[in-house]
C-alpha cells in the first residue's frame, strides 16, 4: 500500500462467506487505517471504523448468501467503509431498546456514522456504506 499523508487511501478486499470474515475484516481494517502514513485525522477513527466493518461484514455474510467485498478509504475529511455483498436485501435498522438481545448493530452503525446509506447495485446485490468524519 502506498500512502501520503496528504492524500487519501484505498484499498479493497475480498472476502468468503464465512464467519471468520469479519475477524479478517477487523485485523485488515486495523491495520490499513493504523499504517504510520494514514492521511491526517485517520487515526482517531480506528475502534469506530473497525467496529463499523465487524458489523457491515457480519452482515453480509449472515444474511447477504454471498461473498462480500469490503472497501476503505481515508483522507483527512475522514474515513468510508463500504461493504457490498449479492443479496438484494437491505439491512433493517432496529430502534434501540435495554432489551433487545440483538438486532443493534446497524443503529450503532448510524449512530457512529455523519452519513450511513445502502444503494442496489445495476449488476445485483446493494452496497452498505458508512462514513467517518475525520478528527
Amino acid at each position: 500500500m502506498h500512502a501520503n499523508r496528504n492524500r487519501a487511501a484505498r484499498v479493497e478486499y475480498a472476502l468468503p462467506r464465512e464467519v471468520a470474515s469479519a475477524r479478517w475484516a477487523r485485523r485488515l481494517t486495523s491495520g490499513f487505517l493504523g499504517h504510520p502514513e494514514m492521511p491526517d485525522g485517520v487515526s482517531g477513527r480506528v475502534d469506530e471504523a473497525v467496529l463499523i466493518v465487524s458489523e457491515l461484514v457480519t452482515n453480509a455474510v449472515r444474511h447477504g448468501n454471498s461473498r462480500c467485498r469490503l472497501r476503505l478509504s481515508a483522507a483527512a475529511s475522514g474515513v468510508t467503509i463500504e461493504v457490498h455483498d449479492d443479496s438484494p436485501r437491505t439491512p433493517t435498522v432496529q430502534p434501540l431498546s435495554d432489551e433487545a438481545v440483538g438486532g443493534r448493530g446497524m443503529a450503532i452503525v448510524g449512530l457512529l456514522s455523519r452519513q450511513f446509506d445502502i444503494t442496489a447495485d445495476r449488476g445485483g446485490g446493494k452496497t452498505v456504506r458508512a462514513v467517518l468524519a475525520g478528527t
